[in-house]
């Protein structure tokens, strides 16, 4: 692999030292003054990173048409000022520790839909995605004493995917980095030992994708949930961390294999089936989503099926 070019490398290094050395700094925060000058900052970057603001309004209009300018900008304000917020809730880590379970709630009806899908005994495909705290779900699970491990996305400095993944493992999370050699039989592995595997699948990435309706319109939307579920027999979960109050609640909800004999027809069938409930959660809270992604960058082939094409949105739950 070639090496970077110098500027690229320095770059990359101060960033790392940057957010290493945060994260040594917020780790000391309570939560209550985390998630407020996670708001904080949060409402300066609204303000100040204008290409962002432009992506998330962007993708409101197209989600949202019926809304007005006025309401959109503030839903993308609050949008900003909830991931910075989030995001330094999960950096306060030594108040983390000792809080999770006051932070995230997680009713008996909503456990037992994840431990009757664990009694099956071929694992569980939990599917979820960027939606209220993702990173206080998987902690929530594995603190419970589920075996589980995620899928992630390593990034382009190994020493910040050594960071993130040191991180996280403190959390009891452990991850499975996706574009590193073996991962695949990682994640078979985890489901055949009866594990839940937890990935994320409501964003335009480059890995193998099927189109299926998102808020009225194709989306690419990464298939490997439904390709490990139905080569392995797991269970499928579905699952949110969103925020309640000053708190967090967790929702699941067992998702059926499909009916579809034909294997490319049941992951079709399957990835919108999931990709409709992510849809339904940020519905029930639109400010708690990643909304200066976007979301429909890959456009469908001229070949779609005019029923896909026209299938229903997600109604709100």
């Amino acid at each position: 692999m070639e090496r970077p070019p110098l500027t690229k490398r320095l770059k990359r290094y101060l960033r790392y030292l940057l957010i290493a050395g945060m994260l040594r700094l917020l780790q000391f925060l309570p939560l209550g003054t985390a998630r407020a000058l996670g708001m904080t900052l949060g409402g300066w970057a609204y303000a100040l990173a204008g290409g962002e603001r432009r992506k998330a309004l962007k993708s409101l209009a197209r989600a949202f048409p019926d809304r007005t300018d006025a309401e959109r900008d503030a839903l993308a304000r609050d949008a900003f000022r909830h991931l910075a917020a989030a995001a330094l809730e999960v950096a306060s880590s030594r108040a983390l520790e000792a809080g999770l379970e006051s932070l995230v709630s997680w009713p008996d009806e909503d456990r037992r839909v994840l431990e009757a899908a664990l009694a099956k005994g071929k694992g569980v495909v939990f599917v979820s995605g960027h939606v209220g705290n993702w990173e206080l779900l998987a902690r929530r699970v594995a603190r419970a004493g589920y075996p589980s491990q995620s899928i992630a996305k390593e990034t382009s400095d190994p020493r910040l995917t050594a960071l993130v993944e040191d991180f996280r493992a403190k959390g009891g999370v452990r991850s499975i980095w996706r574009g590193q050699e073996g991962a695949a039989r990682a994640m078979l592995r985890a489901l055949r030992s009866g594990e839940i595997l937890g990935i994320l699948i409501d964003q335009d990435t480059k890995v193998q994708s099927v189109f299926v309706p998102f808020f009225g319109e194709l989306a690419a939307t990464p298939r490997a949930a439904a390709d490990l579920a139905l080569r392995t027999g797991a269970a499928v979960v579905v699952g949110f961390c969103q925020r309640d109050g000053e708190g967090y609640r967790l929702t699941m909800e067992e998702v059926p294999h499909p009916d579809a004999t034909e294997r490319e027809a049941a992951v079709q069938a399957l990835t919108a089936a999931l990709s409709q409930r992510i849809e339904a959660a940020i519905r029930r809270a639109p400010e708690q989503w990643v909304w200066m992604h976007q979301r429909w960058k890959t456009r469908p082939p001229q070949d779609v099926p005019p029923a896909l094409a026209g299938a229903p949105s997600a109604p709100a739950r």
